[in-house]
């Protein structure tokens, strides 16, 4: 059997779980299949059994069209390219809706089965039409057309099959839940300080760590507000690059001069997305991770925390709830409603007080910190191998594909 993914993101291109559940899948499958990687970028090689070319995205063909409208446009040229080299697989695979327009084509062309796994749903980011204009509409329509003529459709969590059901008419029969996972070889506890001492972060002073993009969705600006209520003698490490508009890095920067004018001058603001040593580094040597997200279909990223022996604090939505364990490894914080505009919680101060309430308890409490470590670095181990979740795919594959 050979296998198409469609992607965005492939290394060294990764900026989000996407990306990381492609690079992952795609290198397990391959140890059971042929598989081909077409992504948005100038790769091409054969790594660890996977082949991978890379396709030119924004070009500039659309130069003269509105910023908001030209990504939407230079992602269907990017689809249209991938599709310019012959496909000989027996399926293909799309994730995000950046690749879904490319296997709408290759299951009509080709006449090929369709799977698509559903990282997000445009549905539930209503924000992005700050950032795409309606260039928004656009990536609802092709999401909404790819899951009508998927095959198969995966659900990375049993709270996302609940939300494809909820906005789109789809036989339940179709859906599949296969959970993301980590690589468990490569997330664990590290005892070196170098990107620590790289960023001036004190190993013998207790660490608050975020790790994600500025973007809405991932809830930043909610941590940064909480600052004032989280014990004082911690350091808030923000990991917090690759913003979505310049809108939300001003409301991100003005939180910041905002928490620093009150006299907290315990948050250090890196700037930019470190790299994966580096983030596991950080992991390591935090006593808690915190992922304010108020959209998050899985949350890829409290996994690695977990994987590299730290408690964790997160909103109970979505998928964060099957793999945080609240009061086993971390705390969950009920995020009970929030406002389609302007993207945030009913009551946000509430939101980050409670964020704090559960960051205090961990950080008061060193025995309750790496008891929750522990059980999260054991059930990261034990629940989420890279192996297990291709072999689920690979059976998904095989109801599909008849030889």
């Amino acid at each position: 059997m050979k296998v198409l993914f469609l992607t965005r993101e492939y290394p060294p291109y990764v900026y989000g779980g996407a990306g990381v559940h492609v690079e992952y899948l795609s290198g397990e499958l391959a140890k059971l299949m042929h598989v081909e990687v077409r992504s948005f970028g100038d790769q091409d090689t054969v790594r660890e059994g996977v082949r991978v070319r890379g396709f030119p995205f924004g070009k500039g063909s659309f130069s003269h069209v509105d910023k908001k409208l030209s990504g939407a446009l230079d992602t269907f040229e990017t689809n249209l390219e991938t599709l310019s080299e012959q496909v000989d697989a027996d399926l293909v695979h799309v994730h995000t809706w950046y690749a879904h327009l490319g296997g709408i084509l290759a299951k009509t062309l080709y006449g090929i089965p369709l799977v698509h796994t559903v990282h997000s749903l445009e549905p539930l980011r209503p924000w992005k039409r700050e950032q795409l204009g309606c260039g928004y509409d656009m990536s609802s329509w092709i999401e909404r057309t790819s899951l009508g003529m998927a095959d198969a459709v995966i659900a990375v969590s049993q709270g996302t099959k609940d939300d494809i059901l909820a906005h789109f008419d789809i036989d339940p029969a179709k859906i599949t839940v296969i959970y993301n996972g980590i690589n468990v070889e490569q997330y664990h506890p590290t005892e070196d300080t170098t990107a620590l001492e790289k960023y001036g972060v004190d190993p013998q002073k207790p660490i608050v760590l975020f790790v994600g993009r500025i973007t809405r969705q991932k809830g930043i600006v909610h941590l940064v507000n909480a600052v004032q209520y989280i014990n004082p003698t911690a350091q808030i490490v923000l990991c917090a690059g690759a913003p979505d508009t310049r809108e939300v890095l001003a409301e991100m920067e003005a939180a910041i001069r905002h928490i620093r004018h009150e006299g907290f001058n315990n948050v250090i603001w890196i700037q930019e997305m470190v790299t994966k040593e580096e983030a596991i580094e950080l992991y390591s040597h935090a006593t808690v991770f915190c992922c304010p997200s108020i959209y998050e279909p899985f949350g890829i990223i409290n996994l690695e925390a977990m994987a590299c022996r730290t408690a964790v604090v997160a909103s109970s939505v979505g998928g964060i709830k099957e793999v945080v364990v609240d009061g086993v490894t971390g705390y969950l914080v009920p995020l009970e409603q929030w406002h389609v505009a302007p993207f945030e919680p009913v009551n946000p101060d509430v939101f980050s007080r409670d964020l704090a309430t559960a960051i205090n308890k961990i950080l008061d409490d060193p025995e309750l910190a790496e008891s929750m470590a522990a059980a999260g670095q054991q059930r990261a181990r034990e629940v989420f191998s890279w192996s297990s979740i291709a072999q689920q795919t690979k059976r998904l594959y095989d109801s599909l594909v008849k030889f």
